[in-house]
Formats: structure tokens, sequence, C-alpha cells
């Protein structure tokens, strides 16, 4: 599904209960094609606390050799925060005028304080705060360690 479908979507599922509060959620996971081309899936989440929600999954090809860890995380992470910003910023233009979205915007990254992954958490919190977004690592990421996991 094309991002301005999903955020018509998502756009929809707010303005049916516009008085709600709402968590945005945007987490990516790759495969561990260590050396070869790897396959992003990006997770999109809507919840609509306390009463559910709807998840939007997108699969990208990395196009290029990801060598090490490293360079796979930082491209899920900057896959996820160009999905975040882009997703935000066709929610704004579609949702009812005069209402203002009630909602905590959440990148997940699936690293954690377990495994390889523990030393780049400054880094790549800082890369999400920097933009604006609030971040969660595991076990808390479940957008990217589950969601986004189950599809790669």
């Amino acid at each position: 599904m094309k991002l301005v479908k999903v955020a018509k979507e998502v756009s929809n599922y707010i303005n049916n209960d516009s008085h709600s509060k709402y968590r945005l959620i945007v987490g990516t996971d790759s495969n561990g094609n260590g050396g070869k081309k790897a396959d992003f899936v990006t997770a999109i989440i809507v919840y609509r606390i306390g009463k559910g929600g709807r998840y939007f999954w997108k699969k990208t090809n990395g196009g290029k050799d990801y060598n090490t860890l490293r360079d796979r995380i930082y491209e899920e992470v900057t896959l996820s925060l160009k999905t975040a910003q882009d997703i935000l910023a066709q929610l704004q233009t579609l949702l009812k005028s005069g209402h203002e979205l009630n909602y905590d915007f959440q990148i997940h990254i699936d690293i954690g304080q377990n495994g390889p992954t523990r030393e780049m958490i400054k880094e790549v919190v800082g890369m999400v705060r920097g933009n604006g977004f609030n971040a969660k690592i595991k076990p808390d990421s479940y957008a990217a360690s589950s969601i986004a996991d189950k599809y790669v």
C-alpha cells in the first residue's frame, strides 16, 4: 500500500474517534544477510489507546550491500525517520481542520541493552530525538522487533 493511501486510512481511523488519544509508531527491521543486499520492512502502527489499533507494513530492498550490523541499523533508523516525517506531513493535511491531533509519536528501534547493538543506543536514540520523535528500544520496540520482524 502506498504511503498516501496509508495516511488516508490512518486519518480516517483517527477522524472516526477524534476524542481518543493515539500513539503513532514507526519501526523498521531488516534481514541478517551480512555482506549481501538486505530487505527492510517498515511498520506503521496507529494505536487508539485502550481501544486497539491498526498496522501497515512496507517491504523495501536496500539496494546495496550492508557489510556490518551498524550499517543496517543506521539504514533501519533512517527509513523509520523518513517514513515518520512523510506520514506526519500527510496526516497534517488529511485530518479534519480544527482538530488537533492528540498523539504520541514513537520510533521503535531494533536495538537493546543486550547483544551487539548495545553500543549504538546513544547514537541512534540521539538521531531519533534530534528529529523530534520519541525513541523506544528493546524490549519496548515492538513495531520493529515484532511486527516488522514478522514480515522481513
